[in-house]
């Protein structure tokens, strides 16, 4: 007897060969039917006898291409009848919007190895092409306009096919079936080489570029996501050069190098590392340098690892076949704050005067999608920034929440936001720093650009940070009133941890959360709590890190040598803190001796002077006062700083970490660390020594607090997120401390321990709480 099975199919199944694969199991099997896009899903009609129709959806399974991730199959399975359709052949049907489901496209993926054996073959029609791609390969996310995946809803509609390109398109048998990026030189994008005069004709552009990288000049290199400023890496003139132009002086760059053979010449790599690196998604990974570096030391300055990423198209192995340098520099091409650059017109005028040269492209780029960026803690991976590869990838939150669409709008700082819809937890790209007007607008565009991919038709639920002054909470604010869509505030940490809490699936946990800032519900500003959480989207304040007063509040971030004065007036007698300062650190303060009295009246009168508990402004504090930082000129720049100086100690002096209970709360005094590490300092202690036992013994305190906890509270779990976590020395007492007491240790590997993954817990939070109240 034959039956005809309907079969949708939810996952990453559009934009990875699936239907011709779908095509060759059903051939091979003898069945009739046809398969079809259809929305964000897939359709499949089979006819055949029962046993065959379920050796193909066993073979769909597991002979699925390496790209795609099949999450559900649904499957209604009927006898064929007189009313029944009879298919005489297997056939691939054009794409229909008919269906939505909860699938998406798939992120942006590396050039594969058939592909660039092509680019590299001088007697193939794709030899030296760049925008060479196959289904197993190429932009995905940057280039599409609307699902379903078809080459007219991306970029790539701009280039018609030629002959050669469309007997590929339309034979299933080809790995180039349907591939809706591909093209070739003559019906492709085309690149090329301009100054601010103009373009400059050449017979290869890549090749000139490769040239003028080699000669020490600054260019701004087209790709598919984005932008970069790239410069050569063995000389420092060229990386000065590039920092004096972009007001960078210290901020570390990232680069790029060709394989992992030279990349070995200049940092050590794992064989976990050295997989990623490799992968699809060929992130940024922060690796440690080796002893014999081989690259200009002011590529990453002071710091004892970098970010390192491999070639991931075949514009960028292009340029190394043409070049002497064993990596590239591959820096973000942006101003300060604001999205990456990537019309050709706003990159020839916004990089006037940094870039020398233009290597741009005639393709234009939908999506803005950064690099992502891992890095290894504890031998396991951690995101840093989660963005190109890995966007629009979502999370699985069947468990948590299959009835809501929730919109979370994330923070403020490396924000991103995210979608839930049916069960599926989607982040956005990296947005970046909102209190940018460039960048709230592009924030704004891709948020309305994921709700139309996901086919996310109305809002249930706004949720965002408690501050009130981000960007983001205050666009959350006109989005609900403008659409009468109810909105929840979630507080920071609490994200950080709800985030932590989905990733590995778990109902309830102390968390440590340890950063550089966050609003908390008593309006100061938090950074160093132990919190308890569970699945019913409320939590509990335990303790963490005593309130420190913060001198001028972010001009404390800035200088963390006020931060450092706030929290030694608490215990010092005032004129010896003024006689200290003005003798070891004058010229740390903007204005010297004048602002070490001006601070000190600040804090007396408690003048413009905020009060936080964050872990990132002590660690900040304390390599200040090791004479490891002078100012911040970046994001988490002295912690950093403070975390390679400490590799350098052998461990042997310890420092007692008080713990006081308080209100109920046990809270870490970090007056007196401080004043220990002033006498230490005194006492002729080696800086790297003091590091150390600063990292290690603040957050064993910061771990017996958790433990202590998650015994009252019957935990079995305790977690660790925030910034600080990205410390490597950190994350490796914490789990040790937490797992030598006999519970379970958690971190962020497919999330952000920093501000990346705030989004995701804010849905997490909004969509517990809404179940809980139901």
């Amino acid at each position: 007897m034959k039956y005809t099975a309907s079969l949708l199919v939810e996952g990453i199944v559009q934009g990875v060969g699936f239907r011709p694969t779908v095509y060759r199991i059903a051939k091979a099997l003898n069945l009739n039917g046809y398969v079809r896009n259809m929305g964000n899903i897939v359709e499949i009609i089979i006819q055949g006898k029962q046993e065959t129709i379920d050796q193909f959806i066993q073979d769909l399974q597991t002979k699925k291409p390496i790209r795609s991730t099949i999450n559900n199959i649904e499957a209604d399975i009927q006898p064929v009848d007189e009313n029944t359709k009879i298919y005489d052949d297997f056939s691939i049907k054009e794409s229909s919007d008919a269906i939505s489901g909860t699938a998406v496209i798939p992120p942006d993926m590396s050039i594969c190895d058939e592909c660039l054996d092509e680019v590299y073959n001088n007697s193939d029609r794709h030899y030296q092409y760049p925008f060479t791609a196959c289904t197993n390969c190429g932009p995905r996310f940057t280039l599409i306009r609307d699902v379903p995946y078809d080459r007219k809803n991306t970029t790539m509609d701009e280039f018609p096919l030629c002959e050669d390109c469309l007997k590929e398109y339309y034979n299933p048998e080809n790995r180039r079936y349907h591939a809706e990026a591909t093209c070739c030189p003559e019906c492709g994008p085309q690149v090329f080489l301009a100054d601010n005069n103009g373009i400059i004709k050449c017979d290869n552009p890549i090749e000139k570029t490769s040239q003028l990288i080699d000669s020490g000049k600054i260019l701004a290199i087209k790709g598919i996501g984005g932008t970069h400023l790239v410069c050569k890496t063995t000389t420092d003139d060229a990386v000065n050069t590039l920092r004096k132009r972009l007001g960078r002086y210290t901020q570390p760059f990232a680069c790029m190098t060709p394989d992992i053979k030279t990349a070995r010449k200049f940092v050590k790599i794992s064989s976990d590392e050295e997989e990623m690196l490799k992968s699809t998604a060929k992130p940024i990974v922060v690796l440690d340098k080796t002893d014999d570096y081989i690259l200009s030391n002011t590529i990453s300055p002071n710091l004892h690892n970098q970010g390192v990423m491999l070639p991931y198209t075949g514009l960028h192995y292009l340029l190394f076949k043409y070049s002497d340098e064993p990596a590239f520099i591959m820096t973000s091409a942006n101003l300060p704050g604001n999205p990456m650059l990537i019309e050709n017109n706003e990159i020839l005028e916004n990089l006037d005067g940094i870039a020398d040269y233009y290597l741009l492209h005639d393709r234009k780029i939908l999506n803005r999608c950064d690099d992502s960026v891992i890095r290894f803690r504890n031998q396991m991976p951690g995101f840093i920034r989660r963005s190109r590869g890995f966007t629009p990838k979502p999370y699985d939150f069947t468990n948590i929440d299959t009835t809501h669409n929730i919109l979370a709008m994330g923070p403020e700082l490396d924000v991103t936001f995210a979608v839930l819809k049916n069960g599926k937890c989607y982040p956005s790209q990296h947005i970046g720093n909102t209190s940018k007007i460039k960048t709230i607008d592009f924030m704004k565009d891709a948020i309305k650009h994921m709700l139309h991919l996901t086919k996310t038709e109305h809002l249930d639920y706004i949720v965002c940070d408690m501050h009130p002054e981000f960007n983001t909470t205050k666009l959350a604010k006109q989005i609900s009133s403008k659409y009468d869509i109810p909105l929840i505030f979630i507080q920071h940490h609490h994200a950080h941890a709800a985030s932590l809490m989905v990733e590995h699936k778990v109902d309830k946990a102390i968390v440590i959360t340890a950063d550089g800032v966050g609003y908390g519900e008593d309006a100061n500003t938090w950074g160093g709590e132990v919190l308890y959480l569970d699945n019913t989207g409320k939590y509990n304040n335990l303790g963490g890190l005593k309130l420190q007063p913060m001198p001028g509040g972010d001009l404390s971030t800035k200088y963390p040598i006020r931060m450092a004065m706030g929290i030694l007036s608490t215990i010092m007698d005032h004129e010896e803190l003024r006689t200290f300062m003005k003798e070891n650190y004058s010229d740390y303060f903007k204005y010297n001796e004048k602002e070490v009295d001006m601070t000190l009246k600040q804090l007396e009168n408690n003048f413009n002077t905020a009060k936080t508990s964050s872990m990132g402004r002590i660690l900040d504090s304390i390599s200040v006062l090791l004479k490891i930082s002078k100012s911040r000129g970046y994001e988490g720049e002295c912690s950093m700083k403070l975390e390679s100086s400490a590799l350098k100690a052998k461990g042997h002096i310890k420092l007692d970490v008080p713990i006081n209970t308080v209100d109920e709360r046990m809270i870490i005094d970090t007056s007196q660390v401080l004043y220990d590490i002033i006498e230490l300092i005194k006492s002729g202690e080696d800086s790297s020594e003091i590091a150390y036992a600063a990292q290690r013994d603040i957050i064993k305190a910061m771990c017996s607090i958790a433990i202590e906890n998650a015994k009252v509270h019957n935990v079995d779990t305790i977690g660790v997120t925030g910034g600080v976590f990205y410390n490597n020395h950190i994350s490796e007492v914490a789990k040790k401390t937490i797992e030598d007491a006999g519970f379970k240790f958690v971190q962020n590997n497919t999330t952000c321990s920093g501000d990346g993954s705030v989004s995701v817990g804010e849905c997490a939070v909004g969509a517990w709480q809404l179940n809980n109240k139901n």
